[in-house]
């Protein structure tokens, strides 16, 4: 499962991220393969979302959340 595929109120692990040039990117923001996301809220036009990792709310691209993959927790 890959994090554009979350849902409202689901909670899942950050597995890692398939995108290497992203994963550089993720990696300076606090996404970490191990850490804690949840959905938040979803742009009108459904791009971009806006997620929690950890204590940090940050907005990522639907084109860039297909290379994070993740498991519900």
């Amino acid at each position: 499962m890959n994090l554009s595929q979350l849902k409202y109120g689901q909670v899942a692990v950050v597995e890692k991220v398939s995108d290497n040039d992203l994963s550089l990117k993720l990696l300076e923001m606090g996404v970490l393969p191990g850490e804690i996301v949840s959905l938040e809220n979803i742009a009108p036009f459904g791009d971009p979302i806006a997620i929690m990792v950890g204590e940090y709310k940050m907005c990522i691209r639907i084109q860039d959340a297909i290379h994070i993959e993740i498991k519900l927790k």
